[in-house]
């Protein structure tokens, strides 16, 4: 089977999204899963239980039988758990040969664009705790298609 460029493309940006997310919740404080910015917003661990409902939602899509489900939200270690095996059972399904079921064009702009949005959250979030992310060059970062991990490699190029 031809290597298909949206697939390959996909799997990259997902591989970004893995990093970026791994930077986000590495170190968190104790506590971090209950803040939020206002009262009427979402908490640090109900965004990240949504990621790992949007990835489940797309790999229900990619499969061809999409169901949503919202996530009661579990402790801050368990729901990082949650949302990166979410994320790698995504991925295994973009480098399966099965032929996906919907267009990834809207895998794209619906589940990971969203979880995208809330990557940038977290990280927003982080500095109103007190506990801000470094900052980090990622057009340097070592991004590799398939490595899915809560614990990213050192920074290639972090910000002084």
């Amino acid at each position: 089977m031809p290597v298909d460029p949206a697939r390959t493309f996909l799997r990259h940006t997902v591989a970004a999204l893995s990093y970026r997310a791994a930077r986000a919740c590495e170190n968190t404080p104790p506590g971090f899963d209950l803040v939020r910015a206002a009262d009427s917003t979402r908490t640090a661990g109900q965004i990240l239980a949504h990621m790992g409902d949007l990835f489940d939602w797309a790999t229900s899509h990619a499969l061809g039988a999409p169901v949503w489900n919202v996530a009661t939200p579990m402790s801050w270690g368990k729901e990082v758990a949650r949302f990166f095996a979410a994320l790698a059972q995504f991925d295994a399904v973009l480098a399966a040969e099965t032929p996906l079921a919907c267009p990834a064009e809207r895998l794209f702009q619906g589940p990971i664009a969203d979880a995208i949005t809330h990557v940038g959250q977290l990280a927003m979030l982080r500095r109103l705790a007190g506990s801000p992310m470094l900052g980090e060059n990622y057009y340097k970062a070592d991004i590799m298609v398939g490595q899915i991990h809560p614990l990213p490699s050192p920074a290639v190029a972090p910000f002084a």
